[in-house]
């Protein structure tokens, strides 16, 4: 049988997961020296580097036992799995957010809502009965209503940094995020033993970190 295999979200979060897996006692010499290579042996587990939304991929696929990857990636894009785990790591909030001063619910008109998160803005307009139209932005979506493209923006905000240097600002909280730990449904059933060891031990990890 191979080696359980762990999907882990690159950049900032692969960096803080590490250093729960190193408090661990796994051995990260390989993920730390990684070069360009996206598969890599972590103590007696396999890492896999991925993007976020990829990662729920190949975990409701099945080709990775365990994902570690952000509350707003699953609420955009998550389907079946388990979600085992908060680890307190990677905290940020999802916003509301529109050009400094404005009243974002004045007048009648339909809203428009520029934003990378589709389902997440669809589903919390709805949940407040607004009826608003979505423009997707791949990039920047700061310059949307900058540019009059939009109302006001939904995306994910640490510091607000770029918000205020942009002349915008926050008018509401959707959620808090950190990153979570999630299984595959087959996995959790045929491996139950070793992911509920792993999950007690980046568990105690955290604990040991005050995250």
């Amino acid at each position: 049988m191979r080696k359980l295999r762990i999907a882990l979200t690159k950049g900032r979060l692969e960096k803080q997961t590490m250093e729960l897996f190193e408090r661990m006692g796994l051995d990260c010499t390989e993920l730390r020296e990684k070069g360009r290579r996206l598969i890599l042996p972590v103590g007696d587990y396999e890492v896999v580097l991925a993007k976020a939304a990829d990662v729920i991929t190949y975990v409701e696929h099945g080709v990775c036992d365990i994902g570690v990857v952000g509350k707003d990636t699953i609420v955009e894009n998550g389907k079946s799995f388990y979600e085992v785990c908060d680890l307190g790591i990677g905290k940020c909030r999802f916003c509301l957010a529109g050009k400094v001063g404005e009243n974002f619910y004045d007048g009648y008109n339909v809203k428009r809502i520029a934003t990378k998160y589709p389902n997440v803005t669809k589903a919390y307009f709805e949940s407040k009965g607004m009826d608003v139209k979505i423009v997707k932005i791949e990039g920047s979506v700061e310059l949307a209503p900058l540019l009059g493209l939009s109302d006001a923006i939904v995306d994910i905000v640490e510091t607000g940094t770029t918000l205020k240097e942009n002349g915008l600002e926050v008018y509401e909280t959707l959620f808090p995020i950190s990153a979570r730990v999630i299984v595959n449904t087959a996995s959790m059933k045929l491996r139950r033993a070793e992911i509920d060891a792993f999950v007690a031990g980046i568990e105690k990890a955290k604990q040991e970190a005050g995250k």
